[in-house]
């Protein structure tokens, strides 16, 4: 049998690319055994199939190719050791990212399927809230291009990322704005938290107890008349307001394009 493979035999052997080895021979990553000087046709040996399938089993597990070189060159059982420890690190922490994207995932999912299923709306009615966790910005916010902004801004100081905070964005109104009918100004803008180890000077909780709320189709814009008809409700029942009102667009245009569709709830905490 022969024992020597031009760079394509040993690229369809190895089920890579001419480029790739080519590459490798260029970082001195692996070397062809011998160069043709007349043509600069590359060959490989058997010797080195077991090298570039260390190369690519290395890879597959997450190594970069400077650091399978540095492996490659300086072989031995502690520095081995120690990538591998140090990529399993690696691979844990990227699988808690997607455990919370995959919480983030399912709690939309039943956000929406719950508000697809809602069939009272703009009729108040009370109803006991646990607490929830949030992050918070204290900030006035009277537009949306004001909102877009501190959403940013929100993000970059909890050092949260935006993806899968659709439905999950809501704002708040100060009590006294609420009591003098002024809705069109927001005190502070905040996103749910489902993960219970995010430490930040921003993570506060929505309070567990009694709220007014209602459910409205449409989006921030058309909240004046649902603000005065709770309010209407929390002074009929002899209830009082004892704190900012929650504001929060459920579906909106990102999720669907048809408005029938949109769906915002407002709470407003209230006591007996």
């Amino acid at each position: 049998m022969k024992n020597k493979f031009s760079i394509g035999e040993m690229a369809k052997l190895h089920n890579t690319t001419v480029k790739t080895l080519r590459y490798y021979d260029e970082i001195d990553l692996l070397k062809p055994i011998h160069t043709d000087l007349n043509n600069g046709y590359r060959y490989y040996s058997t010797e080195q199939f077991e090298h570039l399938n260390t190369i690519h089993y290395l890879k597959d597990l997450g190594f970069s190719l400077k650091e399978i070189k540095g492996h490659l060159d300086h072989r031995n059982i502690d520095g081995f050791l120690y990538l591998l420890e140090e990529q399993k690190r690696l691979t844990e922490k990227k699988m808690k990212e997607l455990e919370r994207i995959n919480r983030r995932f399912q709690n939309r999912i039943k956000d929406i399927k719950l508000a697809r299923e809602i069939k009272e709306l703009e009729v108040p009615f009370i109803q006991e809230r646990k607490e929830r966790r949030i992050v918070r910005l204290m900030e006035i916010i009277s537009s949306e291009p004001e909102m877009e902004v501190s959403l940013r801004r929100l993000e970059s100081l909890s050092n949260m990322s935006s993806s899968i905070f659709i439905g999950g964005v809501g704002l708040t109104i100060s009590i006294n704005n609420t009591l003098n009918n002024k809705f069109n100004e927001y005190n502070s803008i905040f996103i749910l938290v489902e993960e219970d180890d995010i430490q930040n000077p921003l993570v506060t909780t929505l309070p567990e107890g009694m709220y007014a709320c209602i459910y409205y189709n449409g989006n921030h814009s058309d909240s004046p008349e649902h603000y005065r008809s709770l309010l209407n409700c929390i002074q009929d029942n002899g209830f009082q307001v004892i704190g900012d009102s929650i504001e929060r667009t459920i579906i909106d245009h990102y999720i669907s394009g048809s408005k029938e569709d949109y769906l915002t709830e407002i709470q407003i905490p209230i006591k007996c």
